[in-house]
């Protein structure tokens, strides 16, 4: 998969693609159905995948608290996965952010991408202020030469499913209910960092991942499944997660801390991907270390019976 950052330098190879237009937070089944219209819009055409970095919700908001299912790095990854062959993943700026509709469809569609066909959401806003609606974009369209379609929201037996309803459930500790609207487990990706190596001295090492910049699940011990990316240990694991920030310990810095079944190795600076596939319990702060080390026994093995089970 090629990424493409800036629309105002595309190569001729990049030109011509059917393009599904989004954030593309979590690359949910509401995304991958808009992705599939797009294969299905120009055959032969290059499938291709148009967002923004940063999140314009993190450019008009910097101050907020941590609203995305996954950074730039995880989302390029899952969007691979679904055989998109150009990311065009445009830098958001006050420039970008301030072309009007119109402007947008001309400079940045038509001529700056030239793409050939491109699908929305049937509440896709676009432009300054979000005043372009998929109704101007259609006459936007065959104005200037390309194809629009209009993908309906999906719904689920549980949720429409959106980016907002998946970061509830994950807040509710059901990530079988996000991933029902996924359609893939939620994951936390990222290198494996320092911690304090309390696990080590409690016989229980664990792969620490910072949980900066994400929408943070509910605080707890997951059982999950670890995909480790790279490097000598390579490969998929099964294991027990601790997500929170240590109350046993007194610390307040949220991360991830994932006990890995059957495991011997360093992976300090290696990229590991975490699904998170049950909620065990929450955060808890025990009366000694015996009984912490008592109740993570016991979360190991409700963990292992979970995960044999999938």
């Amino acid at each position: 998969m090629r990424i493409i950052r800036d629309y105002q330098f595309v190569e001729a190879a990049d030109r011509g693609a059917s393009v599904a237009i989004g954030n593309f937070d979590g690359v949910h089944l509401g995304h991958q159905s808009v992705i599939d219209l797009a294969r299905a819009a120009a055959p032969g055409a290059p499938l291709g995948v148009l967002t923004f970095e940063p999140h314009p919700r993190e450019f008009f908001a910097p101050d907020a608290p941590p609203f995305r299912l996954m950074g730039a790095e995880a989302r390029a990854s899952q969007l691979a996965k679904l055989g998109v062959e150009r990311l065009y993943q445009l830098n958001f700026n006050a420039q970008l952010a301030g072309l009007t509709p119109e402007a947008f469809a001309r400079s940045v569609i038509a001529n700056g991408l030239g793409l050939r066909h491109v699908v929305v959401g049937s509440d896709f806003r676009f432009g300054k202020g979000r005043a372009g609606t998929v109704d101007t974009l259609q006459a936007f369209g065959a104005e200037m030469g390309f194809g629009v379609t209009i993908a309906p929201l999906l719904e689920t037996d549980a949720a429409t499913v959106s980016s907002t309803a998946i970061r509830q459930a994950l807040t509710d500790a059901r990530p079988r209910d996000a991933a029902e609207m996924l359609g893939h487990w939620h994951r936390i990706e990222g290198p494996v960092i320092s911690g304090e190596q309390r696990g080590r001295e409690l016989g229980f090492p664990t792969a620490n991942m910072s949980i900066d910049g994400l929408h943070p699940p509910a605080f707890g011990v997951y059982a999950v499944l670890v995909d480790v990316l790279e490097g000598l240990h390579k490969g998929r694991y099964q294991g027990a997660a601790s997500l929170g920030v240590r109350p046993m310990f007194g610390e307040n810095r949220a991360n991830l801390e994932t006990f890995i079944f059957d495991f011997s190795g360093d992976l300090y600076g290696t990229h590991v991907s975490v699904a998170l596939v049950e909620f065990l319990r929450g955060e808890e702060k025990f009366d000694s270390l015996d009984a912490l080390i008592a109740q993570m026994d016991a979360d190991c093995t409700r963990a292992r019976d979970i995960l044999a089970a999938l």
